[in-house]
């Protein structure tokens, strides 16, 4: 009996796979990435707003996007937040830097000071703005940098910083708390309260049409920051999705295979055409295209010094920056 259940699993996974392509999700990191949606995801809970993650933001000093991990506009503050994922103990190196010793790791990794940068990125962030006819009274963009990781032990010298929110203070941050996100900027912008309603609106729309790095969504709730770069597949799949640029498309969602036929099934790719008036698609604009379920795509995730392969199977969807 259990011989013929055996040969029974070893069967309907060789059919699967023969049928279906294999939807096992790559050993690719994702925490940081993971770490900033949900930091960005849990501030709109606190405070309402949006929130934007994965800003590149042009700096014309540098001659060179800018990275940011999120920006939160609400009616009432801009704040950017430089997310640092840090598991283990942190203490700050005698050149400034921050040196985390890892819990699984006796060698020590040094990087540049959080709240230096994120200081930088307020700076960059208050000149994009101005550039794009959106003024922000100086000292009124706040930098913070937030240690969400419950793993992470920040020296005594970080953690009293008034820039850092360490594990301790994120997890008890309420919206009518003293000393909250509420608190780090008052009155922004001055004049009437529609002038005031207008320039949130700008806000919004400035950030919502910024560069930005792609975001992946892989089964398993894993999300990954980076650059979309191509498809692969067979020529009559390539053809299918030879249209489905960056500059026409700003969406994709993955269903799952369906099966039409004996030995022949589909992956259906939902796709948003892109629509620089508005921030998506209604459902009715959305289109599709069938392709094969072991289809691939080149994605290079942020920081990475090389693509990663992945099948379109192991995706839930694909969001592109203009």
């Amino acid at each position: 009996m259990w011989l013929e259940i055996i040969c029974g699993l070893v069967v309907f996974k060789f059919l699967w796979r023969l049928f279906y392509g294999d939807d096992a999700v790559p050993d690719v990191e994702s925490s940081d990435s993971d770490a900033c949606f949900a930091v960005a995801a849990r501030l709109e809970r606190l405070y309402g707003g949006k929130a934007f993650v994965g800003l590149r933001i042009p700096d014309s000093d540098a001659g060179f996007r800018q990275h940011i991990d999120v920006v939160l506009i609400t009616k009432r503050e801009v704040m950017v937040v430089a997310v640092r994922n840090f598991s283990g103990f942190v203490e700050v190196g005698k050149d400034g830097s921050w040196v985390c010793i890892g819990d699984k790791k006796h060698k020590a990794e040094t990087y540049p000071d959080p709240v230096l940068e994120v200081g930088r990125q307020a700076e960059i962030l208050q000149s994009y703005l101005e550039q794009r006819g959106v003024p922000v009274p100086k000292g009124h963009i706040i930098g913070k940098v937030i240690l969400p990781n419950p793993n992470c032990r920040p020296a005594y010298s970080i953690a009293v910083h008034p820039e850092v929110i360490s594990f301790d203070k994120w997890r008890e941050l309420k919206p009518e708390s003293k000393g909250g996100v509420s608190s780090w900027i008052k009155d922004a912008f001055h004049g009437s309260k529609t002038e005031m309603q207008d320039d949130h609106q700008k806000l919004n729309f400035i950030l919502g049409t910024s560069p930005m790095w792609d975001r992946l969504e892989l089964r398993g709730d894993r999300n990954i920051l980076g650059e979309f770069i191509e498809f692969k597949g067979n020529q009559d799949d390539m053809q299918a999705l030879s249209n489905l640029k960056r500059s026409k498309v700003s969406q994709f969602i993955v269903q799952k295979p369906t099966m039409l036929g004996f030995g022949r099934s589909r992956l259906q790719l939902l796709y948003s055409p892109r629509d620089y008036r508005s921030e998506g698609a209604s459902g009715s604009e959305w289109k599709e295209v069938a392709v094969k379920p072991n289809t691939e795509f080149l994605f290079q995730p942020l920081n990475s010094k090389k693509p990663r392969k992945f099948k379109l199977s192991s995706a839930v969807s694909l969001t592109l920056s203009a």
